[in-house]
């Protein structure tokens, strides 16, 4: 009996003909699939969460999709929503790229992240998810010093990639209150901040996990 596995596709590439090969997260792994015609096949969409049956494991080809069905979520159809969901989820394909087995940490992320977010901003979600995985994969910075020159940060802070903390002077950045960044570290919540506040946040993730 063939197992059926869950899992997100986090990027989806032409291969011959209208053949398709797809990167998929699942609890336990990413793991990259082909799928004949897959061109031909709406579901084998970046960012879609699919149930599906592998065949082909540990031959000297790649392992196939079948059997696919979609789970779908309210915000599909909302365009807005569903961009921030694909510039969400691309961000994880260069940043799992070279894992092959993992907890099951980054799948219940996302799932989470999906379930919620046509019930609130999505820039939020993003934000909340990213630091709780800045957390999980020990990065988070949450100091009071500069990572340019390793001063201390006063009233004023910005944020480099992986929310690194610096002056804003050393990175010619914008400026956010100093406490409410680091009460945003500790709580992993955007609820005190205001949403230009979240813009800001989310553009620093769109840099790159």
């Amino acid at each position: 009996m063939e197992c059926i596995i869950k899992g997100f596709i986090l990027s989806v590439r032409k291969a011959k003909n209208e053949d398709s090969i797809a990167l998929v997260l699942s609890p336990t792994e990413v793991k990259t699939y082909y799928r004949f015609f897959g061109a031909r096949h709406s579901i084998l969409q970046l960012g879609n969460l699919i149930d599906f049956e592998v065949e082909g494991e540990g031959s000297s080809f790649l392992p196939r999709l079948r059997s696919l069905s979609h789970m779908g979520f309210p915000w599909l159809y909302d365009k807005n929503k569903l961009l921030l969901w694909h510039n969400f989820i691309k961000k994880f394909e260069p940043h799992l790229k070279d894992t092959d087995e993992l907890e099951a940490f980054y799948f219940d992320l996302l799932l989470d992240a999906a379930k919620k977010w046509d019930k609130q901003n999505p820039k939020r979600i993003i934000c909340e998810s990213y630091i709780t995985l800045l957390d999980y994969e020990g990065r988070l910075y949450p100091e009071e010093n500069c990572f340019i020159c390793e001063q201390r940060i006063e009233d004023d802070i910005s944020l480099m990639q992986a929310f690194r903390p610096a002056h804003p002077t050393c990175i010619y950045g914008p400026a956010l209150p100093t406490k409410k960044v680091l009460d945003f570290f500790e709580t992993k919540k955007t609820v005190f901040l205001e949403d230009d506040e979240v813009d800001y946040l989310f553009e620093v993730v769109m840099k790159g996990l």
